[in-house]
């Protein structure tokens, strides 16, 4: 596994970062030891690196998977909605408590929109820059799938890292082309910003493509590490082979071909009505002002997630 300094921070992380969504109650639900062994299994392969959030409610995955692993140096990406100076605290106190942690990695505002959401979260930022010099976090960070975002951390100095959405097709990038978002990309770098990206595989959506995906956003120089969600320990080895630059095995590539998968549409739809009048396949419909899936005709191409304006549908 090949290790990088993120940007200006002191976090040495590995290529591969865990993405922590998927072995959670928002996706997979697996049981705590079950998602936890998945978790530790990276962790023993070489990985050092796991996004989480306080939204998604897999701390005790991940507090599991560091008391299974032989590895020990595990740098803990998170996220808050937060916005006030209080709420941030809390959230940090949570995270810290439940991890059983003195100090994360990076701590970061969940899901920015606009420089406007920025200022509005300035009270959290505050508080992060407080805990920073309290020792607490390491790093301050924004995720986010908007190119303007981007744009706007690279001219704030009080961002240490960046966590966009990334990939080949620019499935969920809310407001430009993957060429505007590889450029915001190279500046955000240029400016010092550790960046770990998001989605290469498109929420899952992108996966009949996996190496001509993978390799797009490794071969881009500007980002550091790339947060890949996992479900199974042959997915874990699959990944962690692709980064090493190893051949994947037949046995292994069929494994993780051939697990079951599902569309799976997140909490937050707002029942717009996109994906069912783009699906061919008269899967999906509105219900209670949600998108709901008929796994019966369902075909699971992914084309739907293109249409999803919330970006909240994928396949797992």
């Amino acid at each position: 596994m090949e290790y990088i300094k993120l940007g200006n921070t002191n976090l040495i992380v590995s290529r591969m970062c865990f993405g922590g969504l998927t072995v959670g109650p928002l996706q997979a639900n697996m049981s705590i030891d079950d998602g936890a062994k998945v978790i530790a299994s990276a962790f023993d392969r070489g990985v050092n690196f796991i996004d989480t959030a306080k939204f998604y409610k897999t701390y005790s995955y991940i507090r599991r998977a560091m008391e299974l692993s032989l590895n020990k140096d595990i740098i803990i990406s998170s996220k808050s909605y937060d916005f006030t100076y209080e709420g941030m605290k809390e959230s940090l106190r949570e995270a810290l408590e439940e991890l059983g942690l003195k100090k994360i990695g990076i701590f970061s505002l969940h899901e920015q929109e606009s420089k406007y959401t920025l200022k509005g979260h300035w009270d959290a930022i505050q508080y992060l820059l407080d805990a920073k010099k309290q020792g607490l976090i390491d790093a301050i960070g924004v995720s986010t799938h908007y190119v303007r975002v981007v744009n706007e951390i690279s001219k704030m100095p009080e961002i240490d890292v960046v966590h966009p959405l990334y990939n080949i097709k620019g499935l969920g990038i809310v407001d430009g082309t993957v060429e505007d978002l590889g450029k915001a990309i190279e500046g955000a770098y240029r400016s010092g910003k550790g960046i770990y990206a998001m989605k290469p595989l498109g929420g899952g959506n992108l996966t009949a493509n996996y190496n001509e995906c993978i390799d797009f956003v490794i071969n881009n120089k500007y980002i550091h590490s790339i947060a890949l969600g996992m479900q199974t320990t042959d997915e874990v080895n699959a990944n962690v082979l692709k980064f090493e630059g190893k051949p994947i095995d037949e046995e292994t590539k069929n494994k993780v071909k051939n697990r079951d998968k599902r569309l799976h549409i997140d909490s937050w739809c707002v029942g717009c009505g996109n994906c069912m009048r783009a699906c061919q396949s008269d899967a999906l419909k509105i219900e209670n002002n949600k998108a709901v899936v008929d796994k019966t005709k369902c075909l699971l191409c992914g084309y739907c997630s293109a249409y999803c304006t919330e970006f909240c549908i994928k396949i797992v």
